[in-house]
């Protein structure tokens, strides 16, 4: 059978930035709440009530209302008293810098870059636009606003405020400085190709990973080949893959249009039984697919799912939109990271202060960061 599962904007991430300095909430700030998966069980283990305590449990210490932060006597704030000693605020913001300090700072500087194009553009984004998308994306998954909410605290750990600031505010103000006003342009070739992927026949296969040279390739693609029956032994002997190792490289069906195509030419060549050659993925890791049939296509007509396919096309459209404009931001930017240590400077332009070549002690990027360097 088909797998009938399609993608939706909501659920599929998509990185602002092509720079590992992101932190991880800003890979989800595209398509309203990207990362974010609801089901009803999910909803159903947020919202159920907690079992009764047993009434014979020993009953906790009693608590009461501790007194605000005080001044401590060399000038800063204590927030915390243990017996005879204090924790003072400086105390909690560097343990809080040291473990979180990169992911945070990242984030706000991601929103102060958006934020200076709005303001160099005129563009702003006011308190009701943000209110009405998060109930926009919660009527999506058929919640309340506060169910939304409860549901990303639980899943995500994101409480409301930072929800709104770090996800829904930069995703409305890149829409507008992406000059998308209404709906991008949908081509009936990009709605065909997206019914294919979503909609049209995949192929079964199980997968083993080689993490190598071609040469270990080979040498695994020979007993593949020599043992076909047992290919799922083999790969679970020898696949590299962690997640489909287990499963005897077992993976989900392969699709048209998914994003890989010298997987998908190749998948949609076999035959039930066959063994593929050897799929260089980079120098140090290859694929070796063993067919085992096509799934069913239930759907056969795009008019039947037309409506939603548009929608789904055009939010798809849209990220990309808004992607390619914030890397655009990145690359005029220049930003000095003190606490990663690293500097990022518009394309084409030499950081201040720096030499053609390298002072002791600074390292110069690899070409796929080219524009950073670590500051010494």
């Amino acid at each position: 059978m088909s797998e009938g599962i399609h993608s939706t904007s909501e659920t599929t991430p998509v990185s602002l930035s092509p720079s590992p300095v992101s932190g991880r909430r800003w890979g989800t700030i595209l398509g309203g709440t990207a990362a974010v998966g609801v089901g009803a069980v999910i909803l159903f283990q947020v919202l159920r009530p907690e079992p009764a305590a047993s009434q014979t449990a020993e009953k906790p210490r009693a608590r009461t209302a501790a007194p605000a932060a005080a001044p401590a006597a060399n000038g800063g704030t204590v927030m915390a008293r243990v017996n005879n000693q204090t924790i003072g605020y400086d105390a909690v913001a560097k343990e809080c810098v040291d473990r979180h300090g990169t992911e945070v700072l990242d984030s706000m500087i991601h929103r102060l870059l958006i934020q200076q194009e709005c303001d160099r553009q005129g563009v702003t984004v006011s308190e009701s636009e943000v209110n009405a998308e998060v109930a926009t994306i919660a009527k999506k998954f058929n919640l309340q606003v506060e169910q939304w909410y409860s549901v990303l605290g639980a899943e995500r750990q994101v409480n409301p405020e930072q929800y709104r600031k770090d996800v829904i505010w930069p995703m409305l103000a890149l829409r507008k400085l992406a000059g998308i006003k209404a709906e991008a342009e949908v081509s009936e070739e990009d709605m065909l190709n997206a019914f294919e992927r979503d909609y049209g026949p995949r192929v079964k296969v199980r997968m083993i990973l080689v993490q190598g040279n071609v040469r270990q390739a080979g040498e695994i693609w020979e007993k593949c080949k020599a043992a076909p029956d047992k290919f799922e032994d083999l790969a679970a002997e020898l696949s590299a893959d962690p997640q489909t190792r287990p499963l005897g490289g077992a993976m989900p069906p392969i699709r048209r249009n998914g994003g890989l195509p010298k997987i998908e030419e190749q998948a949609f060549k076999m035959k039930a039984g066959e063994i593929s050659p050897v799929i260089p993925i980079n120098d140090n890791e290859h694929m070796i697919l063993k067919c085992e049939g096509r799934t069913e296509q239930i759907v056969t007509n795009p008019k039947d799912v037309w409506d939603e396919l548009y929608a789904q096309v055009t939010e798809e459209k849209t990220q990309m939109a808004v992607a390619e404009t914030f890397q655009s931001i990145q690359k005029q930017a220049e930003i000095h990271n003190y606490l990663t240590r690293t500097s990022v400077t518009p394309e084409g332009k030499k950081p201040a202060g720096t030499p053609v070549r390298p002072a002791s002690g600074t390292r110069t990027r690899p070409a796929a960061d080219a524009g950073k360097a670590e500051l010494p």
